[in-house]
């Protein structure tokens, strides 16, 4: 039977496809989203419906004063953390639909993180501390990569050294390398600078934009540095638990 295509019928097709397109480039997808804890004297509410979409190759830097949720969203957009209502939907998989493990697939296929404090391992060295995700993942060869990162980091004559005996930049230049080594779909990145200086932040700035832009990864980062946070194209605004202003 042939339907007759109607004005209606046509706009409506339309819509939907404009919306399906929409979700297919969409790599983070929050909707509703909410966090509560309960108390003796009640609950405590974190986060309280928030909603937005990042799209992919966008740069979004999520502000706010301590105690706003910064960290806790970062955590439930990563799927380190469940939410209590609502959904995050990261490149087309739903994380409140998974359990530890799922999430964990998705996040070691196409996540990157970089922390405040660095988080690397202090019994491996630079080499083995980047060659680590790429064999977590079980690719075949984890050397190469490791290295040619490094390298392009300026950390080339520095594989074998540990952590301790790397500088604050230092470190952060390797965390910088294990966060990129995968080419993930998407990097966390938590206050990357709090920990160094003006001047090491600075560089480690430019380095971290840099990379981003050669991989064509979205990044998303927590940040107090305003100069950081202009970098961005966009800001998620967050207070007391609330989204300010727009942030679709």
């Amino acid at each position: 039977m042939i339907h007759e295509m109607t004005d209606e019928t046509i706009m409506a097709d339309a819509s939907r496809l404009h919306t399906e397109a929409a979700t297919r480039h969409a790599v983070l997808d929050v909707q509703g989203l909410g966090k509560h804890v309960a108390l003796p004297d009640g609950a405590l509410t974190i986060l309280d419906d928030i909603g937005f979409r990042i799209e992919h190759g966008d740069t979004v830097a999520i502000v706010g004063a301590s105690g706003s949720g910064k960290s806790t969203l970062l955590s439930l957009l990563a799927g380190l953390d469940v939410p209590s209502t609502g959904a995050v939907t990261l490149d087309g998989e739903r994380l409140s639909d998974m359990d530890e493990d799922g999430r964990a697939r998705v996040r070691g296929d196409k996540v990157g993180f970089v922390f405040q404090s660095f988080q690397l391992l202090p019994s491996l060295t630079a080499l083995e501390n980047v060659m680590l995700p790429l064999e977590l993942r079980g690719d075949s060869d984890v050397e190469g990569p490791a290295r040619q990162i490094l390298e392009k980091v300026g950390l080339g004559q520095r594989l074998g050294h540990y952590p301790r005996q790397l500088s604050g930049g230092e470190q952060q230049r390797v965390a910088l390398a294990r966060a990129f080594v995968t080419r993930p779909s998407l990097l966390f990145a938590d206050e990357p600078t709090g920990n160094l200086d003006t001047h090491t932040g600075q560089a480690i700035i430019e380095l971290l934009f840099a990379l981003n832009a050669d991989a064509g990864t979205t990044l998303v980062l927590v940040t107090h540095d305003d100069h950081l946070a202009a970098r961005c194209h966009r800001l998620i605004r967050l207070d007391a638990g609330r989204l300010q202003g727009a942030a679709a």
